[in-house]
C-alpha cells in the first residue's frame, strides 16, 4: 500500500507528548523521532484488515497474494469482490468466515453506503461508526484504520493488548489497564493520544525497557 504523508505535523505531536507526561517523556528519549506511516485507502485497508484477522503475517501474506492473483494482482473492485464464487475464496484459502466479511464490505462499497471519500472526510466518531456497521470490522479495527490510513491525530486504541501491556510495565500497574484507566492516564496526551500509542507499541520492541 502506497505511503501518504501524515496529516499533522509529528515534531510538534512529540513535544506535546513529551511535554505533558514525564513517562512518556522517558519513552520518547529512548525510542527516538515520531515515524508513524500512513498507508492506503479506506476499503483497501479494511479489506487487508480482514484478510490478516486472526493469521499470523507469513500465512496471510500468502493468502492475500493467492486472493489478489484472482483478480491480476490488483486490488478487486467491490462489485467483483461481491461476486466471487465460494469455491474462489476456497482456492485462495480465505475461510468461509472471512468470505463472509469481505462480501459485507464489498456490499457496503458498492451500494455507496459507504465510500474511501465519506470516510476520509468523516470525524473519527462518525468513521468507527461507518465502518463497524460491516459485518466481521469492530472497533480495534476502525482505531486501526484512523490510526494507520486516515492518520487522525487523537487515536486512543483502548481494545489493543499491545498498548495494554506496554502502559501497565511503563506506568507500573498491578494489572492490565481498563479501557477508563487507559482514557485517564492519556487523558494529557491529547490531542495527540496517536503518537502517545505508537511511542507505547514502539516501547515493547526495546529489550532494554
Amino acid at each position: 500500500m502506497r505511503a501518504h504523508q501524515l496529516p499533522y505535523d509529528a515534531d510538534v505531536a512529540r513535544r506535546h507528548i513529551v511535554k505533558a507526561d514525564r513517562v512518556m517523556r522517558d519513552i520518547v528519549r529512548r525510542v527516538g523521532p515520531f515515524a508513524l506511516e500512513v498507508r492506503g485507502a479506506p476499503y483497501q485497508s479494511l479489506l487487508r484488515a480482514i484478510l490478516y484477522q486472526q493469521l499470523a503475517g507469513p500465512a496471510a501474506a500468502a493468502i492475500e497474494a493467492r486472493f489478489l492473483a484472482l483478480f491480476g494482482g490488483a486490488i478487486p473492485q467491490p462489485s467483483q469482490l461481491a461476486d466471487l464464487s465460494d469455491e474462489a475464496f476456497r482456492g485462495a484459502g480465505v475461510s468461509r468466515q472471512k468470505a463472509g466479511y469481505m462480501r459485507s464490505l464489498a456490499e457496503h462499497f458498492a451500494s455507496g453506503q459507504l465510500d474511501d471519500r465519506a470516510i476520509r472526510r468523516a470525524p473519527d466518531e462518525a468513521v468507527i461508526e461507518m465502518v463497524t456497521a460491516v459485518k466481521g470490522i469492530g472497533r480495534w479495527t476502525a482505531d486501526m484504520l484512523l490510526l494507520f490510513c486516515l492518520g487522525r491525530p487523537d487515536v486512543l486504541p483502548v481494545g489493543d493488548l499491545g498498548i495494554q501491556n506496554s502502559m501497565r510495565l511503563a506506568y507500573g500497574l498491578d494489572a492490565l489497564p481498563k479501557p477508563d484507566e487507559m482514557a485517564t492516564i492519556a487523558e494529557p496526551w491529547r490531542p495527540y493520544r496517536s503518537a502517545a500509542s505508537w511511542y507505547l507499541w514502539r516501547r515493547s520492541d526495546l529489550v532494554t525497557l
